[in-house]
């Protein structure tokens, strides 16, 4: 047997690596059905399924690399920047997936719980939660919904070169704000945001996009704090809500 990896593992989802395969564990079986669904339905490259057994899913390895990652300098060119925006044009093309997205009015009513925690638990100052706060709450106006990836992390797309070779984790794929998903791909980045832009070929409300930032930010520090990840301060989501205007 070849030398088995722990890609992530924590309360809810393990990734295993065991040479070109990847093994995901999820304690839900619904999330995986449906990045299972999703990956058949994306008009963009994403992994081979070699086999599901609830709750494990087994993946091929993509060629190439992870775009970048959070909290990092990305060594992916413009050009590879670009590509992602093109890709996920397309993605946003297709048609609808036929299973519903989060509604905005419960994206809002978490926003408040994550908002009162971090505050309530000393986490982040009061004044930079409710200036990010203000922020989000702009990113919940109603939208068209697209076919969105869902959690579009720099890390879940990989490029060989200046050419995307596939998106990952499907899991959280749904009908939704097209913005979200530019946002997600771009967090902590914001330096690749024009090169985005340039692939995915229509005019974007950059303001939007920050507010989305802000939100998926104070939605993630709790987790990660839950979950283990080390004190806040180290967080690239605290360092993107400490630097909002």
């Amino acid at each position: 047997m070849e030398e088995l990896e722990v890609v992530v593992a924590h309360s809810e989802r393990a990734t295993l690596r065991v040479g070109d395969v990847f093994l995901k564990v999820d304690t839900d079986e619904a999330r995986t059905d449906v990045e299972v669904e999703a990956m058949a339905l994306a008009p963009v490259p994403t992994p081979e399924v070699l086999w599901h057994h609830p709750p494990v899913l087994a993946l091929a390895a993509l060629q190439g690399t992870a775009l970048g990652h959070l909290g990092d300098p990305s060594p992916a060119s413009p050009a590879a920047w670009a590509a992602a925006g093109a890709a996920v044009r397309s993605l946003h093309d297709a048609p609808l997936p036929p299973w519903p997205g989060r509604d905005p009015e419960l994206i809002a009513a978490e926003l408040a719980r994550e908002c009162d925690w971090l505050v309530g638990s000393g986490v982040l100052p009061a004044d930079v939660v409710l200036r990010n706060r203000r922020l989000a709450e702009t990113a919940l106006r109603p939208w068209t919904p697209v076919f969105v990836h869902g959690d579009l992390q720099v890390d879940h797309v990989f490029v060989d070169g200046d050419e995307v070779t596939g998106i990952l984790d499907w899991s959280e794929a749904a009908r939704g704000d097209a913005l979200h998903d530019l946002a997600t791909l771009t967090l902590g980045h914001p330096e690749h945001l024009d090169d985005v832009l340039a692939g995915y070929g229509t005019d974007v409300d950059r303001d939007l996009v920050r507010a989305w930032w802000s939100l998926r930010c104070l939605g993630n520090v709790r987790w990660l704090v839950e979950h283990g990840y080390g004190p806040p301060e180290r967080y690239p989501e605290v360092a993107v809500l400490l630097s909002q205007p």
